[in-house]
């Protein structure tokens, strides 16, 4: 496997992506823009982008907060991510600059594109889908927020979505469920939402247990949505 980090920015903030792709990956390839949970752009996410680099495509682990700043405690996470939270048309903007410098990637296949995410990640897809980003034909969120942005009518969505998410979430309980499906549907996007029972929040994330919390660990339902990534990743791609 052959890392490289990826500098880039928006605006004045710099941002350190890593990419990720096997040595002998035949070029152009197609991009898979891993956006991360609410602690930053850490091991864990670039263990996430090499495992979907291994599938043959370029993984670009991307810095969502830019500066590569991480947290690993509770209050620096809320900190980190909460701005953008509250900012969506911010985030967007960050989303564009992000699609953008993963266009530009050596070897990339800026006209395939699928956005990934993890948790705010997921919210990160789901934002992407929603801008209809240039060169974006697919998201998949996985454990993610599904609240909408709140800036401006929506156009018709042009990417592929798909969510998969844990019927017990406490961040996006049922009735979550049930208004994305109303929001895709209404921007006529081609979607598909994952729900699986008896499954709580932050379900890829080896190093969160307690479920009493709603946040903990699956490594069933964590190896299934990985293999449903893997079958939309060719979908989407052909």
């Amino acid at each position: 496997m052959h890392h490289e980090i990826y500098k880039y920015s928006h605006g004045d903030l710099p941002c350190e992506g890593l990419v990720a792709r096997q040595a002998n990956l035949t070029l152009p390839a197609p991009v898979v823009v891993v956006c991360h949970h609410w602690n930053g752009r850490d091991e864990l996410m670039d263990r996430h982008a090499d495992r979907i680099a291994q599938l043959g495509y370029i993984a670009f682990a991307a810095d969502i907060y830019g500066s590569h700043q991480t947290s690993t405690e509770s209050d620096g996470c809320a900190a980190l991510m909460n701005p953008l939270i509250a900012n969506r048309a911010m985030l967007r903007e960050r989303l564009r600059a992000t699609i953008d410098a993963a266009r530009r990637i050596p070897g990339a296949d800026g006209r395939r594109i699928v956005v990934t995410g993890f948790c705010f990640g997921g919210l990160c897809a789901l934002d992407a889908a929603r801008a209809c980003l240039p060169g974006v034909v697919g998201v998949a969120a996985f454990h993610g927020l599904f609240t909408p942005p709140d800036i401006g009518k929506q156009q018709p969505i042009t990417a592929k979505v798909l969510a998969m998410h844990g019927y017990d979430d406490p961040m996006a309980k049922p009735e979550s469920v049930l208004a994305l499906a109303k929001e895709l549907t209404d921007a006529a996007a081609h979607w598909e939402i994952d729900v699986y029972g008896n499954t709580v929040h932050a379900f890829t994330n080896p190093h969160l247990h307690n479920r009493a919390a709603g946040t903990a660990f699956d490594q069933t339902i964590c190896d299934r949505s990985f293999n449903r990534l893997e079958s939309f990743l060719r979908e989407c791609f052909a």
